[in-house]
């Protein structure tokens, strides 16, 4: 589980690096990047972000708790909140179209897109893995003594915020 959690920060680390080459190559591209994005949609999906990791750690605390149907209620209620990113993230993407930011040949649009979408891909495979620790949780392979999976896929959702707090500021932010 670690592994992965390494490389993917590894993966997101290499991608900030590139935005930092990128942005001091070109000042003038990001200078006025977040004031072509939707700040609404940025700050909604960092609540949203922070809201699910939340109840996902309710989640276990209610687990080590030996609290099934608690465990439950708590995951349920971040599946749903966290499902709400990708739903923002595709109103955020038809507003930026209509302003004209395809992506198309501006560094700061292209590394934007770069960046959340991929971003976007992990909190999708993140929400799957949501379901599947519910499913096991509802199928009662989890309790009190034996919840390593359910501890596993919450270091997962919160690198995926960890990670979304370093993206953030930077795009949405920043000047």
């Amino acid at each position: 589980m670690w592994v992965g959690i390494y490389c993917e920060l590894t993966e997101f680390a290499l991608m900030f690096l590139v935005y930092f080459v990128a942005r001091a190559h070109h000042p003038d591209a990001f200078r006025g990047g977040p004031q072509q994005l939707s700040t609404l949609a940025g700050v909604t999906n960092t609540v949203i972000m922070l809201t699910s990791s939340y109840f996902v750690a309710r989640g276990v605390m209610a687990m080590r708790r030996n609290a099934r149907a608690t465990c439950l209620k708590w995951l349920t209620a971040a599946l749903f909140t966290g499902m709400g990113y990708p739903v923002v993230k595709f109103f955020e993407v038809q507003w930026n179209v209509a302003q004209g930011l395809s992506g198309n040949g501006e560094v700061f649009q292209m590394a934007y897109y770069y960046l959340t979408f991929n971003h976007l891909v992990h909190v999708c495979w993140g929400l799957l893995g949501l379901m599947w620790v519910m499913f096991r949780t509802w199928m009662g392979a989890y309790d009190a003594t034996d919840h390593d999976g359910l501890e596993a896929f919450a270091c997962y959702w919160h690198a995926t915020d960890l990670i979304w707090l370093m993206i953030f500021p930077l795009f949405y932010v920043l000047p």
